[in-house]
């Protein structure tokens, strides 16, 4: 089963000139802890309710006057929409993440897949399960 068969395929974004309180507004009335970002019709990078709270409030930065650009997380975990999804669930554990972005073969985002999409589209308990334990490992303490 191909990723585009499982994921949601209308992702809202956010700009990276947009303000935090925007992009946290946007993300309260959609009821979701991540957005992409955009610039034009291109993936720059993504937020997360974590960026905001740890990159900004935590410095004490105003979110009425910061920027997206400035606390989102420029590198993503992506995959493609013609990936098979046991590709996209290994994607998953590796970075233990829950959520990935799909990018069509012109790296346009064309959608985002989660862990419960997997879950219950693909009707794979066996390797939601292992996705989801390998999300939740703890990882090795650097030495």
């Amino acid at each position: 089963m191909k990723v585009s068969e499982v994921m949601t395929h209308h992702v809202v974004c956010t700009r990276p000139d947009a303000t935090l309180q925007e992009a946290a507004e946007r993300m309260k009335s959609l009821d979701v802890g991540s957005m992409p970002v955009c610039d034009n019709d291109r993936l720059i990078g993504i937020l997360t309710d974590r960026d905001i709270t740890i990159r900004a409030t935590a410095q004490g930065q105003n979110p009425s006057g910061a920027l997206v650009r400035d606390v989102m997380t420029p590198e993503t975990i992506h995959c493609f929409d013609d990936q098979d999804v046991a590709e996209a669930a290994h994607l998953m554990r590796e970075n233990q993440i829950r959520r990935l972005l799909v990018l069509n073969q012109d790296k346009r985002l064309v959608g985002i897949v989660s862990l419960g999409d997997l879950a219950v589209e693909t009707g794979d308990d066996e390797m939601a399960g292992r996705t989801l334990e390998g999300i939740s490992e703890l990882a090795a303490p650097a030495r």
